[in-house]
């Protein structure tokens, strides 16, 4: 007797075929797609033992796939022709694995939370609307309350004029399943569901219960609060669903960063979230962003909604102006960059980290220590630097001190994190206490081979006078466009030429970097300066002191290393 063996739904088996695809290479693609491909069949086979909590819905991944299918193209040429959505490989691998994932206990959906980050014109917008008229309309909630969230209004209409528009040309949606289209809503009045866009600050949406909410450009919030409004009214929902999309950004301190690099951590395996879902479209660290064939990583859609000429014009541009080129990068190819003067490459910054450099392993090279102060309400910096004359090699390990208060109060969604991540010292009180910082000094002093601690003299003299008399090396150090530009340019260009410069990856650091515009004269001097206030560059002041005072050691006294 021969027992016939059924056949996946197509939606399904496009989205494993795709996976599948991905992680053996065969299908291009960046490191965080492979990971999460990985992912995603590492969970397949672990689904086939009976102890795994969580199993894989063929019918419920199917059920998504096969009612966005039922939406029609509301814009271009496809919109013209009548044509319904199609979707991608990819798209059907984003919703397979976001509704057919549940657990084996009840049934009830995995994953809470969702991350794309695509960048522009891959459907990404399209795609949530369709996700969002089915979790109206098809998700079997109870009064759900669906949104579409952004920084704007226009913004946060987008996905629902969108979805509006789909319903109004699908009568079914109506007739089937009792969608009424209002001006500034869409209702299932016999189910008491609602969708509506969604923009405010935080402290006006309390209240609401949400179901099923979209994140649009996550990217463009500068506060974290509509976001944990959303996150925290989710609560008494059985299986809501928090699905944020977005293009790279610029500010590395935004709740868009924090859920990316949270993100990273769960693909890698540092960090253990079976309820959060993802994928990143992007080029990787060792692409070059003007050659086509890298094109395809970061776009899916390539060929499809992604014009091929429409990349190649745009590469153009960004390879003729300068001011293009973080444009192209960001909005093209998905990488995080700094604002359009940014000065460092982040992607060469990236490369010279190494997350298990700590002191110890470099304690016996001579090192010198940089402040940068600010003010007693603001992010104090001390950077080391550690020289190794055999190798010709740089170390770069910060600290970072925040009074309490700021913490509380900070517009950097980050610094708690941070804190309890132990990248960030936070001190007790209104103020930072400068003990801690001198206590440290004294540590280090002992420690390690320290040669100098050069300073700026602003925020800094009491600190400095107080060491001084210990006997501390204590150097002043004015950040003057002389004293600042050489050495400058030298951190640029160890960054640049790869094994030159070692840093421990700390994220406040990479923040700092990132964050540094830099200022040239007519003389091609250069200064780092910020383009607006919140924008911290402690860290890389005080980083590119210390390689300033080193650079003069080494000039002054060969070999005294």
């Amino acid at each position: 007797m021969t027992v016939a063996v059924q056949a996946l739904p197509r939606y399904v088996a496009e989205a494993n075929a795709y996976a599948r695809g991905v992680a053996d290479g065969s299908i291009v693609a960046c490191k965080w797609t492979v990971l999460a491909c990985r992912r995603h069949l590492r969970d397949l086979e672990a689904s086939l033992d009976e102890a795994y909590a969580y199993e894989y819905s063929h019918a419920l991944a199917a059920r998504v796939c096969e009612f966005v299918e039922l939406l029609p193209h509301i814009k271009g040429e496809w919109a013209r022709a009548g044509r319904l959505l199609q979707l991608e490989p990819w798209q059907c691998f984003i919703l397979c694995s976001a509704f057919g994932w549940v657990r084996r206990k009840d049934g009830r959906r995995r994953f809470r939370d969702v991350y794309v980050e695509v960048p522009r014109k891959n459907a990404k917008s399209t795609l949530s609307s369709g996700v969002a008229l089915y979790m109206l309309c098809a998700d079997g909630e109870a009064g759900a309350e669906v949104f579409s969230a952004a920084t704007s209004r226009e913004q946060a209409r987008i996905v629902f004029d969108d979805a509006k528009q789909m319903a109004a040309r699908s009568p079914g949606l109506s007739s089937d399943l009792g969608l009424a289209i209002l001006q500034h809503s869409l209702v299932v009045r016999h189910t008491a569901s609602r969708f509506a866009p969604l923009v405010a600050k935080g402290g006006s949406l309390e209240g609401l219960n949400p179901h099923f909410s979209v994140v649009d450009e996550l990217h463009a919030h500068n506060s974290r609060d509509v976001y944990d409004v959303l996150d925290v009214g989710r609560g008494a929902r059985s299986q809501p669903l928090l699905w944020c999309i977005t293009t790279a950004g610029s500010n590395r301190a935004g709740i868009c960063y924090e859920r990316r690099q949270h993100l990273t951590e769960v693909l890698q395996g540092v960090t253990d979230d079976p309820t959060t879902f993802g994928i990143i479209y992007t080029i990787d660290a060792d692409d070059v962003w003007h050659d086509p064939r890298s094109w395809y990583k970061a776009n899916p859609n390539l060929g499809i909604s992604v014009s091929l000429d429409d990349m190649e014009a745009s590469c153009r541009k960004a390879q003729a102006t300068a001011s293009a080129v973080n444009n192209f990068l960001t909005k093209r190819l998905d990488v995080w960059v700094n604002a359009a003067t940014a000065w460092m490459d982040m992607v060469a910054w990236d490369r010279c980290a190494d997350t298990s450099l700590t002191p110890d392993r470099v304690a016996h090279l001579p090192c010198v220590i940089s402040l940068d102060l600010a003010s007693k309400v603001d992010v104090a910096a001390a950077v080391r630097i550690f020289y190794d004359a055999e190798a010709d090699r740089y170390f770069l390990i910060p600290t970072f001190w925040l009074p309490e208060r700021q913490v509380e109060i900070g517009s950097n969604s980050q610094y708690d994190g941070w804190r309890r991540a132990g990248h960030l010292k936070v001190t007790d009180g209104e103020v930072t206490d400068y003990d801690q910082i001198e206590d440290a000094l004294r540590a280090d002093i002992c420690t390690f081979q320290v040669q100098e601690i050069p300073y700026d003299p602003w925020q800094a003299t009491q600190l400095a006078s107080h060491m001084l008399a210990e006997g501390a090396p204590m150097v002043e150090y004015r950040q003057t466009v002389q004293n600042m530009s050489e050495p400058m340019k030298m951190l640029e260009a160890l960054v640049l030429k790869p094994g030159k410069l070692v840093h421990d990856g700390n994220p406040v650091m990479t923040w700092m970097i990132s964050n540094v515009v830099c200022h040239r004269d007519a003389k091609d001097n250069v200064y780092p300066r910020k383009e607006r206030d919140q924008n911290k560059i402690d860290g890389a002041v005080a980083a590119i002191m210390a390689l300033g005072r080193m650079r003069q050691q080494t000039e002054a006294a060969p070999g005294i290393y």
